[in-house]
């Protein structure tokens, strides 16, 4: 199949990009490179420096046809969309548009988007939190992300575009940004590893819902050809606390600090973590990485990168 990519010098996009090419496909990617990093792409795919939001990307889908659009460009701050809850709906919502015109336009088969369980839920009413579970999002982003999916079945019901909307959990591993605001995981790893002060926000007993890169990636293969017009969660379905995150992270990298707590995040939920049957039964998918295993494998990357040993 010919599949662009939105976002694919991302953290997942980028990962999800190397999946499509292993498994045969051709691929292209658009990415702006606000977030995302141009070593983080696949040397085998096309690469175009794009905006979801810039009419060139009509000439994109006017070059080629694109069998499926793999949609996870996004805005992704909860705390920035706060601030500036402007450009979050620009982008996660008249960026989206645009990308499903051009879809309707040029006959793409199917859409896969991936949402947020984690924010567009909000705070939970009762755990963990299925797909019938009331959106209620509490941050600007997590409303940009839950307006958008509303657009996908009016899309099917004039246009006949399938698609598959995927909430994610946290999602950690290789190629997060250890420095950046988002993924409490790497950048525990990157103060960690840099002997630097992890800061822990509020009592660090909300709870969240962790799932490695690689599982993320496998759910989005197997929507290729699965799930149309469905909505699933991700996730494994437990919450662990942030405080268990880093005392598990500070056992394996010997970390002399001990943990300092800050004030809590305007917008931040409680505890979210999601039941993710329908996914196990209707796409075959399951989460087959454990946290242990998951967090090993994050560090193993970060170490030669961040203090140039790789033990």
């Amino acid at each position: 199949m010919n599949i662009l990519v939105t976002g694919g010098a991302g953290f997942i996009g980028s990962h999800i990009a190397d999946a499509y090419i292993e498994a045969g496909h051709h691929v292209v990617v658009i990415d702006d490179l606000s977030t995302g990093h141009k070593e983080n792409v696949n040397p085998k795919v096309a690469f175009h420096k794009l905006d979801i939001r810039d009419p060139a990307l009509q000439d994109l889908f006017e070059s080629q046809p694109f069998d499926i659009v793999n949609h996870q460009a996004a805005r992704g701050n909860v705390r920035a969309s706060i601030e500036d809850p402007m450009i979050y709906a620009d982008v996660n919502v008249r960026g989206g548009i645009r990308l499903l015109e051009c879809c309707r336009r040029y006959a793409v088969k199917k859409i896969i988007y991936s949402s947020t369980g984690g924010c567009v839920y909000g705070e939970l009413r009762y755990l963990p939190a299925d797909e019938k579970h009331p959106i209620q999002p509490r941050d600007p982003y997590g409303a940009s992300k839950a307006s958008f999916e509303l657009y996908l079945p009016v899309y099917k019901i004039n246009y006949g575009l399938n698609y598959t909307i995927l909430r994610y959990p946290n999602v950690y591993g290789p190629r997060q940004d250890p420095f950046g605001e988002a993924g409490v995981v790497s950048i525990f790893i990157g103060k960690m590893l840099c002997g630097a002060q992890a800061m822990i926000n509020g009592d660090g007993e909300q709870k969240r819902d962790y799932i490695y890169v690689s599982d993320v990636v496998r759910a989005n293969l197997k929507a290729m050809e699965n799930g149309n017009n469905e909505v699933y969660n991700l996730g494994g379905g437990v919450g662990l606390s942030v405080n268990e995150i880093f005392r598990r992270l500070k056992a394996m990298t010997d970390y002399s600090l001990d943990e300092v707590h800050g004030p809590p995040k305007l917008g931040e939920v409680r505890n979210s973590y999601l039941d993710a049957k329908n996914a196990w039964r209707e796409l075959g998918w399951e989460p087959m990485v454990s946290l242990n295993e998951g967090l090993l494998q994050t560090l193993e990357y970060f170490r030669p990168r961040i203090t140039g040993s790789k033990k």
